[in-house]
């Protein structure tokens, strides 16, 4: 019986880096299902994702091939079982819009996840949650009470062995020490009306405004509000005749399916941090 893994790597752009990673895999047992590559020509960099199938390894044994490997080529790599899919805590406040859709995706078994707790600083789920017989924390969020909230919600994510963190409408600011803790597993959702229509009830200013599109952005989190590598958008246009409540509801369908695909290509290991922005292999 063969097992399945996923390898993604960046390193400084070269001749010979597909032969090169390609022979590895054969010298190891390996055939390739599944391979992308992309060389970023303005930073030199390049970036490949291999999917590949290989006789039973020992995957430490297999690491460690990998490590001597990548060190002369300055890879930055990852591997990655493709039966396991990555264990993942949802963060909410009171639109349960990108809540439910990721929790019924993951049951119908169209995302990679392993969703291990719900964490929200209001109790407006707790009874979602026990539908899908996970586990809800209620922690509340003042700001007096910032620091002891997200030291408890790290100590949630740690326990839980959570590779991605999901705000799914968390409408709380993280912390710049807590962003810095999960580099590249925190994946934000929010309108794409920013820097416009700052603040409460986005959708009414938009309308106020007569907007034609409206939109959806989710971005890794970062310390820079609103700021971090994007990994998809999309749009979807308005008309003079939406009232508020359409044009919430139009928005509300387009940021679930936009942290839905986010969260799928993460979960897939498709997306590669460049600097400020993503490589995607879809």
């Amino acid at each position: 019986m063969s097992h399945s893994y996923i390898l993604t790597l960046s390193c400084p752009d070269r001749l010979g880096l597909v032969h090169a990673v390609s022979g590895f895999l054969l010298e190891h047992g390996g055939n390739v299902e599944e391979a992308a590559q992309y060389n970023d020509h303005a930073t030199g960099l390049f970036f490949m994702r291999v999917q590949f199938a290989c006789a039973p390894h020992d995957r430490a044994s297999l690491q460690d091939q990998l490590a001597r490997f990548a060190e002369p080529h300055q890879m930055r790599w990852s591997l990655h079982a493709t039966d396991q899919p990555i264990k993942t805590v949802l963060l909410v406040s009171k639109e349960g819009h990108c809540l439910n859709d990721l929790l019924f995706r993951w049951k119908s078994g169209l995302l990679s996840v392993d969703i291990r707790a719900i964490i929200s600083n209001h109790r407006d789920f707790y009874q979602l949650a026990a539908s899908y017989n996970v586990p809800f924390h209620h922690l509340p969020v003042t700001p007096a009470t910032k620091a002891q909230a997200e030291a408890r919600q790290l100590e949630i994510i740690e326990a839980e062995g959570a590779e991605l963190v999901v705000l799914a409408r968390y409408m709380q600011v993280l912390s710049d020490a807590l962003c810095q803790r999960l580099t590249g597993r925190a994946i934000n959702i929010h309108h794409s009306f920013l820097p416009s229509f700052k603040g409460a009830k986005p959708y009414a200013q938009a309308h106020d405004r007569g907007v034609k599109l409206i939109g959806a952005t989710a971005h890794y989190v970062t310390s820079d509000l609103d700021e971090g590598p994007i990994i998809e958008q999309d749009v979807t246009r308005a008309e003079h005749t939406d009232t508020v409540e359409a044009l919430t509801a139009r928005g509300r369908d387009t940021e679930s399916q936009v942290l839905a695909r986010a969260v799928k290509w993460h979960s897939e290991h498709r997306v590669l941090l460049n600097g400020h922005k993503t490589v995607i292999f879809r």
